[in-house]
């Protein structure tokens, strides 16, 4: 399996098969050690307080539906591919 196989999780809502943690996949980490991992960012709680994100091992998580919440940027062509746009930039029409 490719590394870009794995990054294909990106945007999807998913669960952790162990604790039943869920949330949107935001990161994937490739480590020295042979781990790969996905950082699940979840939603706010009752009270409107954002929830921490967590790191899991990529064999733990379920993705739940077909359809991503956001499209990943392409990685393989383009600004991003080449290291000249990242989250530093800010978004056209963007007002400090």
């Amino acid at each position: 399996m490719t590394a870009m196989k794995h990054i294909e999780i990106l945007g999807f809502k998913v669960k952790d098969k162990v604790t039943g943690i869920k949330g949107v996949a935001t990161t994937v980490s490739f480590d020295l050690y042979g781990c790969i991992q996905v950082v699940i960012s979840r939603e706010v709680d009752k009270n409107g307080k954002t929830l921490d994100s967590r790191w899991f091992d990529i064999n733990r998580l379920e993705v739940l539906g077909k359809t991503r919440v956001m499209e990943p940027p392409d990685f393989d062509f383009g600004s991003v591919s080449e290291g000249k746009k990242g989250a530093a930039e800010k978004p056209s029409g963007y007002k400090a």
